[in-house]
């Protein structure tokens, strides 16, 4: 397995968001919810309207784990959910294959919608995973709480979240670099 990266660059996301929107709303809301969310790819999937409708507070069964993980989404990704699913029956999943009845688009596809809109935007070693190393990293960039970040991602220490969002050791030296009291 290839080694994906989080979107470092604000534009760099901008400008996917702009893609999969032009292309197809359902791809859209996959990314904004994957990189507003930290789920993995399975769990996004695995999403039905019922499970999203006039709510912000979000329960998955991890398909990694098992267990029972809530989520908490914020009011622009609630209102873009809540746009997206009208007229769709409670038990559709969100995002919907043209294949057969009302089942969600693989793993497969999911990582082809993102290679083509990263392949337009210039993106390189992106993948459906990146959508939850991106939500990390700028979690990460935000409020510098890599133990709680550490808690959300199930990890076993600080240095295994650290790496696995991208913070490079070159970050963490500038980090130090540019620190004065």
């Amino acid at each position: 397995m290839k080694k994906v990266n989080p979107i470092r660059e604000k534009e760099k996301i901008k400008e996917m968001k702009g893609v999969l929107k032009r292309h197809n709303f359902r791809d859209y809301i996959l990314f904004e919810l994957g990189i507003n969310s930290g789920l993995r790819i399975s769990d996004l999937l695995k999403i039905k309207v019922k499970d999203v409708k006039n709510t912000y507070e979000i329960t998955v069964r991890e398909k990694k784990t098992g267990k029972l993980k809530p989520f908490t989404i914020n009011e622009i990704v609630e209102r873009q959910l809540n746009d997206y699913i009208i007229g769709m029956n409670d038990e559709e999943y969100l995002f919907q294959s043209r294949k057969g009845e009302n089942k969600p688009i693989s793993r497969v596809q999911a990582y082809r919608v993102l290679r083509k809109a990263a392949d337009e935007v210039g993106l390189k070693k992106i993948g459906t995973h990146t959508l939850r190393k991106t939500f990390g990293y700028w979690h990460y960039k935000r409020n510098k709480d890599v133990a709680m970040l550490q808690k959300i991602f199930n990890h076993s220490s600080p240095s295994e979240t650290l790496d696995y969002i991208g913070i490079t050791q070159e970050e963490i030296n500038k980090s130090t670099r540019e620190f004065y009291i």
